[in-house]
């Protein structure tokens, strides 16, 4: 027996929606999902009208089906947005080229101007040469921490007001999960958020943030969208394939599982920095990050150098794992060595600790050891200069007067930075739009994208800006 669908009665339905079971038609399914995407849209007041937005553009699916819904929505309800697509280039061979080309297709279809970015010209790094350097363990942490920079960089060069990905309900859900498995508390309830760095200057937005998978799918098959549907060759190494499989799980038991997990981190509260508990347990809670500027490039970061620029610093050392690397704990010291390294034996602690321990960056520091030994000899008087003899390899952090008494912050930072998933808040604290970039990269100097400033001046997005 030929089922009908439930809104119109009259064509024969072809889907049933996981979230509402309803049966529907191809045009009902439209309607409904367009009218869904748009109430979403209107009640989280995503929009103002007048505004240029970036609609981050990979050519996959999300991405597609985002570009053309709000082509859609902003011509029929009248939104008043300036959109143009955004892509980003990452130098993966076989893979993004490929998917570029979609994107290009997508700018005649929609008829919106399309602006690209490369890694190459960021960072003076394609993937596939990070993954040569790197191999493939860590090399989606590379990616996702460049990426979101670069979306924000570029949506910057050609003065968008915000970016909108096409993040939808299943993406949501599965952060919300990585979080809860890494203890990631601060980030929990963050994650879900439909708006992040809405008091920045380049706030991010997911008007598919409801919108199952599923049904996007179904979308861009009935419409006959032209997107690019192959995986990243990268991708099967990615922690979060094994969150995406148990979510599926999840949903093939309880439907409504997706949505429940978005719901939970919504209603999630972190506890601020004075320590507030939440009852129950007698803890102190967890403080929240204070978002700053990264000493070296600009960029918004919650530790004094952002994870990108500790990325880059490895790489450009030859060290690649330098970012992504835990520091080891030091051993704790014999009574005689302990009382050495507080001053009992010409050292001043600095020195003593270098002499005993790895430095931060989990280096040998052979020239660091011996320099801290000659330090400690009776009468030494050593005031912390062997810090400064650590062999370079390792990129300690600070400066080589205070090395080795910021080895345990940088670790932290570099702790804490490591556990990035939820998108960054996207903007640049010190200056916001193309020269604002440009002046705050000039003066931090840390970033490798400096050294190819005039090719990124040149790009012809930022060309057509400054004109």
């Amino acid at each position: 027996m030929v089922k009908l669908c439930c809104h119109c009665g009259q064509q024969r339905a072809v889907l049933r929606r996981p979230k509402t079971f309803e049966q529907l038609c191809r045009e009902c399914f439209y309607a409904a999902l367009e009218e869904e995407v748009h109430q979403t849209i209107v009640g989280a007041r995503l929009f103002r009208p007048g505004e240029r937005v970036a609609v981050a553009a990979s050519g996959g699916k999300d991405s597609t089906v985002l570009a053309h819904m709000m082509t859609t929505l902003n011509q029929r309800h009248g939104y008043g947005l300036d959109l143009f697509l955004l892509s980003i280039d990452e130098g993966i061979s076989g893979y993004r080229d490929d998917s570029l080309d979609t994107v290009k297709r997508n700018e005649a279809q929609y008829q919106i101007p399309l602006h690209v970015f490369s890694y190459k010209d960021l960072y003076g790094w394609t993937m596939d040469e990070i993954v040569r350097e790197i191999g493939t363990r860590s090399n989606c942490t590379f990616c996702g921490v460049f990426r979101r920079q670069a979306l924000d960089r570029g949506a910057a060069l050609v003065g968008a007001h915000k970016i909108a990905t096409g993040h939808n309900a299943d993406d949501v859900a599965e952060t919300v999960l990585l979080n809860i498995i890494r203890g990631d508390v601060p980030r929990l309830g963050r994650c879900a958020n439909i708006i992040t760095g809405e008091d920045s200057s380049l706030p991010r937005v997911k008007p598919f943030k409801y919108t199952y998978e599923k049904e996007i799918v179904m979308y861009a098959y009935f419409k006959r969208l032209d997107y690019f549907s192959t995986e990243c060759i990268y991708a099967p190494y990615a922690a979060r394939g094994f969150a995406r499989e148990f979510v599926k799980d999840l949903e093939a038991a309880r439907p409504s599982a997706i949505v429940d997990l978005i719901r939970s981190a919504e209603r999630f509260r972190v506890p601020g920095a004075s320590g507030s508990g939440t009852g129950g347990t007698g803890g102190k809670g967890t403080a929240l990050p204070q978002p700053g500027s990264c000493q070296r490039c600009g960029y918004i970061s919650s530790q004094p150098v952002c994870k990108a620029c500790m990325l880059l610093e490895g790489l450009n050392k030859g060290l690649p794992r330098l970012g992504v690397s835990r520091t080891k704990r030091a051993p704790k010291a014999a009574p005689e060595a302990a009382a050495a390294s507080s001053g009992g034996g010409g050292g001043d602690g600095g020195a003593g600790a270098c002499a005993s321990t790895q430095c931060a960056a989990g280096c040998s520091c052979q020239q660091q050891r011996q320099a801290g030994a000659a330090a400690d000899q009776p009468g030494g008087g050593g005031s912390g200069s062997a810090a400064a003899a650590c062999c370079g390899g390792g990129g300690c952090g600070g400066s080589a007067s205070t090395r080795g008494a910021a080895a345990p912050a940088a670790a932290a930072g570099e702790a804490a930075a490591a556990l990035e998933d939820a998108p960054l808040a996207a903007a640049l604290a010190s200056a916001a739009g193309a020269a604002g970039i440009r002046e705050a990269a000039e003066a931090g100097g840390g970033h490798a994208y400096l050294q190819n400033k005039s090719s990124i001046e040149s790009h012809p997005s930022a060309r057509q800006l400054a004109q």
